[in-house]
């Protein structure tokens, strides 16, 4: 797994590496009205409390999720006024709190490219790299993906978007080597202002991921619809509603059937940002129904998270 920790890493280094030089030295760049590109060093670090537990419909399975996380992102805008190239990296730390639960932490890389093609429209190329990422097949992931994305706003009232992503898996296995998956992602969205602040957002999203490993395969596609109203210049509250519904290719119910899970999630947040502080707190409420008993569930999760923007 090392191996191939060592080559992911230095196939995107390279990729971070050109498009860096890309960046500062295409044609005409220092010919920009403003006087050429401009470097802009971003940070941030937060914290989050996170409170949860689901129980299955008898309350013979009950799981408590109580965590907290540490956070800390920097990276770098090299930018002018139509093109920006964004290097980021992120670190995960998460406390898992009661007995028997081990810590963990994961990293997140990112090399992203952002063109402006007219006032309407806009393309977005990035790659990112996971490490230790948790994901619906696997608790212990490692993801390298691609994507495009294409947004279209014809006027400030209504925003489109499109992106299309690439993802390929590897994933650490307690009893037997590595095993790896692969597959497409699409996600849509409409963003309807209604004024500052004041947004309606309704998102579509299908993937799925093939594997020679039998319980890895799956899909899932998913629907939220989201309305963001501002109390204050700083203060908004955000209630959603969110259906997502999972097939396993390989993973069998008692009945014989594939394994196939539904969710439904309402939540509310609200979000604070006076200045350079982020404080947000969100509740939601998940309903889970499944042929596989253990996962016909239904919980709570609470997170607060006070984060600092340098």
């Amino acid at each position: 797994m090392f191996g191939n920790h060592v080559l992911h890493l230095a196939r995107f280094a390279s990729v971070c590496l050109i498009g860096l030089a890309a960046a500062i030295l295409l044609p005409g760049a220092a010919s920009a009205q403003d006087g050429g590109w401009v470097i802009e060093p971003k940070a941030r670090v937060e914290t989050t409390a996170i409170s949860a537990q689901t129980a299955t419909r008898d309350e013979q399975i009950v799981v408590a999720g109580d965590a907290l996380t540490f956070r800390i992102q920097g990276g770098a805008d090299i930018k002018d006024d139509n093109t920006r190239f964004r290097l980021q990296a992120d670190r995960i730390e998460v406390v898992r709190l009661g007995e028997g639960r081990s810590n963990s932490n994961r990293d997140r890389f990112t090399a992203q490219f952002d063109q402006e093609l007219s006032d309407a429209l806009d393309i977005q190329v990035r790659g990112r790299y996971y490490d230790d990422l948790i994901t619906v097949e696997s608790s212990d992931t490692d993801e390298l993906q691609g994507s495009v994305r294409v947004s279209y706003q014809p006027s400030r009232a209504h925003r489109f978007q499109l992106r299309g992503s690439w993802r390929d898996r590897e994933y650490a296995n307690r009893r037997g080597p590595e095993t790896f998956g692969e597959g497409p992602r699409v996600d849509a969205q409409y963003r309807h202002r209604l004024g500052r602040y004041h947004y309606i957002t309704f998102d579509l999203r299908a993937e799925s991921i093939s594997s020679d490993d039998p319980r890895r395969g799956h899909s899932r596609e998913s629907a939220k619809v989201a309305y963001t109203q501002p109390i204050t210049r700083d203060l908004r509250v955000r209630p959603a509603i969110e259906l997502l519904k999972t097939r396993f290719d390989d993973r069998l119910a008692p009945d014989g059937e594939q394994r196939a899970d539904e969710l439904i999630a309402p939540e509310l947040e609200v979000m604070w940002w006076p200045g350079p502080w982020r404080v947000e707190g969100e509740a939601k409420y998940i309903f889970s129904n499944s042929n596989l008993p253990s996962r016909d569930r239904e919980g709570y999760r609470l997170t607060l998270t006070v984060g600092y923007v340098f």
